[in-house]
């Protein structure tokens, strides 16, 4: 054999083997980039200490479900206090269209059946009006929407008081958006409480960049490493638009809710 072809033929293999050993490598990398976090296997229970010592709140664990019962009472100033209540206070927000609704903060009865193992749902479960959630302080969340048909939040929202909640027809106080009381105690980046589904809700804030809609899915969540879940979750931000909470349906599947 001649020599050129000799050298043609060992420079052919060795640009093989280099080519194989780059493809492995990368594969070995794409295991290893976090795309995969924490895949299903979620389990929520040691969160539930964020819940302990809320005057509104008791909860209680039964295999694999917690149950929450909360009064629904907010433990922050608002103008729907009756106004012999200590926590009453006039509005003191900065919305120059604020208009009080005619309902007033009213105790409740709500319970929530939650799984402490949430997983992505098959089939999507659309988010009904009324509560879809509960807040770390009590509170329950709604969705994005203003009932009775699903109108936007664009008028009601001025009926939002300092902390951005209200009552409804029911006297239920609520948060649509930014608990902006539970934000300025515990941060921006702060478990704020959990969907009906078993998944957390955090704040807008995660290491410290603001998160927008374009950096979440159709739920309004994704999977990331947060600071009580340092292995990774599933789990939805607020952000400061619309759908602010939640996209109108749960990544996974909701619990049972009574009231």
């Amino acid at each position: 054999m001649k020599k050129n072809q000799l050298l043609k033929i060992i420079s052919i293999l060795a640009f093989c083997m280099l080519t194989s050993y780059a493809c492995s490598s990368d594969e070995n990398n794409n295991e290893n980039d976090g795309g995969d976090i924490a895949d299903t296997n979620y389990d929520i229970t040691t969160i539930l200490s964020k819940f302990d010592n809320v005057d509104a709140v008791s909860y209680s664990v039964n295999a694999n479900t917690v149950t929450f019962t909360t009064t629904d009472l907010p433990n922050h100033t608002s103008p729907y206090w009756e106004i012999t209540n200590p926590l009453y206070e006039e509005y003191t927000g900065t919305n120059p269209d604020w208009n009080q609704n005619p309902n007033s903060i009213g105790e409740q009865n709500v319970t929530f059946t939650i799984t402490l193992n949430p997983e992505e749902a098959t089939t999507k479960s659309t988010t009904p009006l009324g509560a879809i959630g509960i807040a770390r302080n009590g509170i329950v969340f709604y969705n994005q929407y203003a009932g009775p048909n699903n109108q936007p939040l664009t008028t009601e929202i001025n009926s939002f008081d300092q902390n951005f909640g209200h009552p409804d027809g029911s006297d239920q106080y609520h948060y649509h958006i930014e608990p902006t009381y539970l934000t300025s105690t515990f941060g921006k980046d702060a478990f704020l409480g959990l969907l009906s589904d078993g998944f957390p809700v955090y704040g807008p804030l995660e290491d410290g960049e603001t998160i927008t809609n374009d950096d979440l899915d159709e739920y309004h969540g994704h999977i990331s490493v947060t600071t009580d879940f340092p292995e990774g979750i599933y789990h939805y931000h607020i952000t400061n638009e619309d759908p602010y909470l939640n996209g109108s349906a749960y990544f996974g599947s909701p619990g049972n809710i009574t009231d």
